[in-house]
C-alpha cells in the first residue's frame, strides 16, 4: 500500500487543484470583467456571428493591462483591457481584434479551454508523484527533474492547442469575409511588442514561434486555394 501512496496523494491533489483553480478563475473573471460594448467593433463581431449562424457573440473585457485574449472553461470569451486600449489608440485594428476573438472561439469550439483546466491539474499530479518518486532516488534533484519534465509536457500540449485554434480562426475569418491578413499581421505586432529577449527556448514555450504560426496559416491558404 505504501508504494502506491505517492500516486494516491497525487490523484487527490489533482482533484483538489482542479476544483480550486476553476473556482479561482471564475471568481477572478466575474469580479474583473464587463461586457464589451464598442460601436466600432460591433460590425466586425456581427460578421463573425453571422459566419457561425449565431445571433451575436458575447465578448467580455477582462480589466487587466497585459495584452491578451482568454477562453474560459465555461465558454466565455475575454479580451483584456490592454488589448482594447491598443485598439483605441490605433495600434491594433478592428480586424486584428476579430482575429483574437476568432482564435479564442476556436479554443472553446475545440474543447481546449475546459481541457486545459484538467490538463493543468493532471500535470500538477504528475509533478507531485514524480517529485516524490524521484526525490527518493535522486535526493535534492528529483523535484527539479520532475518540474522540468512536466513543464515540457505542458508546453508541448499548449503549442498543439494554439496551432489548432489558429487554424479554426483562419477558417472562420475567411468565411466571415475578414480574411487571414489581420491574423498574420497581429502575430507580427505582438512579436514586436513583447520582444524576443527573455523568452524561453521554443520547446518550452506555451505558444509556438510567431514565424511558425504564420507559416502554418500560409500552408492552410495554399491548400484552400488549390
Amino acid at each position: 500500500m505504501l508504494k502506491f501512496t505517492p500516486i494516491l496523494l497525487a490523484i487527490i491533489y489533482a482533484v483538489v487543484m482542479y476544483r480550486l483553480s476553476a473556482w479561482r478563475l471564475r471568481s477572478e473573471l466575474d469580479e474583473k470583467s464587463t461586457l464589451l460594448v464598442d460601436p466600432m467593433l460591433q460590425p466586425i463581431m456581427d460578421q463573425l456571428a453571422q459566419a457561425l449562424d449565431l445571433e451575436k457573440i458575447k465578448v467580455f473585457v477582462y480589466e487587466i493591462e497585459p495584452v491578451n485574449g482568454l477562453a474560459a472553461p465555461d465558454g466565455r470569451i475575454f479580451i483584456t483591457r490592454g488589448f482594447v486600449n491598443k485598439f483605441r489608440s490605433g495600434e491594433v485594428t478592428a480586424d486584428e481584434i476579430a482575429s483574437v476573438i476568432a482564435h479564442e472561439l476556436g479554443h472553446v469550439a475545440l474543447g481546449h479551454s475546459r481541457r486545459r483546466m484538467v490538463d493543468f491539474s493532471g500535470q500538477n499530479a504528475i509533478r507531485v508523484a514524480l517529485s516524490m518518486i524521484l526525490g527518493r532516488i535522486i535526493p535534492g534533484l528529483g523535484v527539479y527533474i520532475a518540474n522540468f519534465l512536466t513543464t515540457m509536457l505542458a508546453a508541448r500540449l499548449s503549442r498543439s492547442d494554439e496551432y489548432e485554434a489558429d487554424a479554426y480562426a483562419a477558417a472562420l475569418l475567411t468565411k466571415a469575409g475578414i480574411g487571414t491578413g489581420a491574423q498574420k499581421s497581429l502575430f507580427t505586432k505582438l512579436e514586436a511588442l513583447v520582444g524576443a529577449s527573455g523568452q524561453p527556448m521554443a520547446w518550452l514555450m506555451s505558444h509556438p514561434k510567431t514565424a511558425d504560426r504564420i507559416d502554418a496559416i500560409k500552408k492552410l491558404e495554399d491548400r484552400w486555394n488549390v
